[in-house]
């Protein structure tokens, strides 16, 4: 009797398992399948629950599968953007105000507006290089459970760096703000204070680990060619962090910098201003990426020229050399072979959802719209260490797919203009609009 109630209540698991599948098939006017292929008409990919489970020639459709139709448009892989900060929204006026009266709380509740917006503009992931670590590992929980919204959240909470480094808040404040303990806690001085925060954020929920060897452009006084972490404290958080099976990046400008941290082992450089031959050359040497966040470059070099009383006096200064360095550091590490990956340090001077417009940016500084696109799929995935599972329209990886109207292969701007998303088989937006 035991024996036949078991078999009754393991069919009823198989019957309810068969009758909550989904079965989804797409017809696609043309396929660019992320791959670096070229592109496919008329093919048709077809869904199971949250995966592709196969791509045919021809408009197919599979007994009882929903169809939807996309064959008018121009399908991709959902995109990827490995350089955001999700929480963080530009409000205006004075940025020392705003640090020293917004909170993590009310960043998170940006952050759950501005995820959406990414989603609905076509990025089905992102790796978030910098913000509050116990906020965004929040969001990223409430995201993969469907609470909120979202793309797939890879993240690196808080970015580590040195006293008096980018990541420093109180730099340009009064010396007593240097005491605030949460202004503290990822500020590394040592190799030893290196390691012992690395494994805190592990613990926290972070996937990767972002530092800052160099100065940056947004912070107060600190300069952008120098190194102001040491090659022992860098040592230690790459080494810590691979042994936890993270990625590390590292936001540098300066030549030393960069150079230094890709011999230590980092797995991409953000920004790379001022990269030179010899540097290319250690980046495809060590296979390291670099993401060149051009978007933020053009929009804070825009800001400081119209209206500097935005920034702090010294950011307006920087962003007048950096931000068209950027450009020229692209192109030059374009040409030298260098892997590029897209990122576009979206934090408010773009808004969340304007991400697609660093493709024009990419393009004008010499690479071809297919490689545009490629940095923002294939080579995403590749970065983040999940390319099993998206940057592609394969058998075997979640649908996450997107379509425009216009070719981007002709006009790259199309991306800017994504009418339908897809993220694991549910459909967000259609027609242009959110579901």
């Amino acid at each position: 009797m035991r024996v036949k109630f078991a078999v009754a209540g393991a069919l009823a698991l198989i019957l309810a398992a068969s009758a909550s599948a989904k079965d989804v098939v797409i017809h696609a006017g043309t396929l660019i399948d992320g791959t670096g292929g070229a592109p496919r008409r008329q093919v048709s990919i077809l869904i199971h629950d949250d995966r592709i489970r196969a791509i045919q020639s021809g408009f197919v459709t599979p007994a009882g599968a929903e169809v939807i139709d996309l064959s008018q448009k121009t399908v991709l892989p959902g995109l990827i953007d490995t350089h955001v900060h999700i929480m963080a929204t530009w409000h205006g006026g004075d940025p020392i105000r705003l640090a020293v009266t917004t909170s993590d709380y009310d960043t998170l509740i940006d952050g759950v507006n501005d995820a959406r917006a990414t989603l609905l503009a076509g990025f089905t992931a992102i790796r978030d290089v910098g913000d509050s670590t116990t906020a965004v590992v929040a969001l990223k929980k409430a995201v993969a459970a469907g609470t909120i919204p979202g793309p797939r959240m890879w993240v690196s909470g808080a970015a580590l760096g040195p006293t008096g480094g980018h990541g420093d808040p109180a730099n340009g404040l009064l010396p007593e703000f240097g005491e605030i303990p949460g202004w503290r806690q990822n500020l590394i001085d040592s190799p030893e204070e290196a390691r012992t925060t690395v494994r805190r954020m592990w613990r926290a929920g972070v996937d990767l680990i972002k530092i800052m060897p160099s100065g940056g452009v947004m912070s107060i006084g600190d300069d952008p060619k120098l190194q102001l972490m040491e090659d022992d404290e860098i040592k230690a958080v790459i080494e810590t962090a691979h042994s936890l099976g993270m990625k590390v990046a590292a936001h540098a400008h300066g030549k030393q910098a960069i150079d230094h941290t890709i011999a230590l082992g980092v797995d991409s450089i953000e920004h790379g201003s001022y990269a030179d031959a010899d540097s290319y050359k250690l980046f495809k040497q060590h296979g390291t990426y670099l993401v060149p966040t051009m978007l933020v470059g053009q929009r804070v070099y825009e800001r400081a020229k119209t209206h500097p009383e935005q920034l702090n006096p010294s950011t307006a200064a920087k962003a007048l050399v950096i931000g068209p360095l950027l450009q020229k550091n692209l192109h030059d590490a374009h040409a030298a072979g260098v892997k590029i990956a897209f990122g576009t340090d979206t934090f408010g001077l773009s808004a969340h959802g304007e991400n697609a417009q660093e493709f024009a940016i990419e393009v004008a500084a010499g690479m071809t719209p297919m490689e545009a696109i490629l940095t923002a799929t294939r080579n995403a995935a590749d970065l983040i260490g999940a390319s099993a599972d998206i940057g592609s329209v394969q058998p075997g990886r979640y649908a996450d797919i997107i379509a425009v109207t216009d070719d981007p292969l002709q006009q790259v701007r199309a991306l800017e203009r994504v009418d339908f998303v897809m993220k694991g088989g549910t459909v967000v937006k259609a027609g242009g609009k959110p579901i």
